[in-house]
């Protein structure tokens, strides 16, 4: 590489003789300062703005070619130069940058993740504000203040996080029944509006797997989940009794999709008893049950996952949703809430913009004490939804899963 540092080239011929002899060689300016004043000098010389289209271009590849600039900051500078002038400024010079969330907050970002399995940035955010203000936890203030873009920095970038332990449906056939009206329910902000759903665990060697019952309200996203062995009227009657009991508000509505577990007679028949109405989703509209089989994959596959249990561990699951997983959904994991807009076209659209427990989303809804059901008092429900922390609770309702995962009964995989 030939360094220039005293270039006498003042001619735009001059220029075309220069690039033609020195095709196979290298040239650098010394620092960013001479290279400014060469560039401001030659474009001077040369009068480069009253240059043809032609010889501008020469121009340009000559001071390329002694600056080692590419042409697109060629272009720029002498842009910069049209309009200002091209003068050299030292550039400021900066500090270490200042780390702001040290490992320990990192290994609490880690630790709730692993609690939550790994949630989206907005819930994982709220649920930190929730640790330090809600239930007082000091070492969380620091990591509370972190912004939901950088929750996700650090999961594809910090180091002490990928080395953590963070990272790591059967069709129904339809039926024709006189059973349910062909709606989509429109709750207008009241509870009580449920969408139900079936998530099968698996088939192996002809044996079908248990069958998760999931039912999500509308407006709140309270969320029951039940287990049976069989999608029958022996099973399903008495688990949907308990979970449609369990839940604080008043029943008003009942949606499913046209599966025949829930479009029969004996399911009629309980929804009746209960003053409930029963709707089934409509033909070619798939998002009229869209809350709960979203809640399917985020929820149920994500804390169960896809391999097949034994039906026989129905009774075992049904007791870890009651007393650890049922808590865990309604009291402790923070979930979105869609704020309404109109856009410019006029159509209505969705802007997931608002964090809340369904707990507490419940009680924040206008007069919630009138949808309550006889006997239940939001002092009554708040002993359960403040006894532990989001964190503390969801530890321990892995521990509850853990154990539960040890005795479930697996499939022996021989190898052939």
């Amino acid at each position: 590489m030939i360094i220039m540092k005293n270039i006498q080239i003042t001619k735009v011929e001059e220029m075309k003789k220069f690039l033609e002899g020195s095709r196979h060689m290298e040239f650098d300016v010394e620092s960013r300062e001479e290279k400014y004043t060469l560039i401001r000098a030659s474009l001077v010389s040369v009068g480069y703005q009253q240059l043809s289209k032609k010889d501008k271009g020469t121009v340009k590849m000559f001071l390329e070619k002694v600056t080692g600039y590419e042409q697109k900051q060629m272009k720029r500078l002498i842009k910069k130069w049209k309009k200002d002038g091209l003068y050299f400024v030292k550039r400021k010079t900066f500090g270490a940058s200042v780390r702001i969330y040290k490992p320990e907050d990192i290994a609490l970002l880690i630790k709730t993740d692993v609690a939550h399995k790994t949630p989206n940035g907005r819930s994982v955010k709220q649920t930190l504000v929730r640790e330090f203000v809600t239930f007082g936890k000091e070492a969380y203030a620091n990591i509370a203040k972190i912004s939901v873009s950088h929750i996700y920095n650090l999961r594809k970038n910090n180091r002490q996080y990928l080395s953590s332990e963070a990272i790591k449906y059967s069709k129904t056939n339809p039926v024709n029944a006189n059973i349910g009206e062909r709606k989509k329910p429109v709750p207008y902000g009241k509870p009580g509006y449920i969408r139900v759903d079936s998530v099968h665990q698996g088939d192996l060697d002809g044996d079908k797997g248990v069958y998760h019952i999931n039912l999500v309200d509308e407006v709140t996203q309270w969320e029951l989940v039940g287990c049976v062995p069989q999608i029958t009227d022996e099973y399903m009657k008495p688990l949907l009794e308990m979970l449609l009991s369990m839940f604080p508000f008043v029943i008003i509505n009942f949606h499913s999709d046209n599966g025949s577990e829930y479009i029969n007679q004996v399911v009629e028949r309980i929804l009746a008893r209960l003053l409930i109405k029963q709707t089934k989703s409509r033909s070619r509209k798939s998002t009229d049950n869209a809350l709960v089989e979203g809640k399917n994959g985020s929820v149920i596959r994500k804390h169960m996952g896809r391999n097949f249990i034994n039906k026989s561990s129905a009774g075992a699951i049904n007791e870890f949703y009651a007393d650890y997983f049922n808590v865990y959904l309604n009291y402790h994991r923070v979930c979105l809430y869609a704020t309404n807009y109109t856009d410019k076209r006029g159509k209505i659209r969705k802007k997931y913009d608002q964090t809340f427990v369904p707990y507490e989303n419940f009680k924040s809804l206008e007069k919630a004490e009138q949808y309550l059901k006889e006997g239940v008092t939001f002092a009554m429900l708040d002993e359960i939804a403040y006894a532990k922390s989001d964190n503390d609770f969801a530890e321990e309702m892995q521990k509850a899963k853990l154990k539960l995962e040890k005795n479930i009964k697996k499939p022996i995989i021989t190898e052939k």
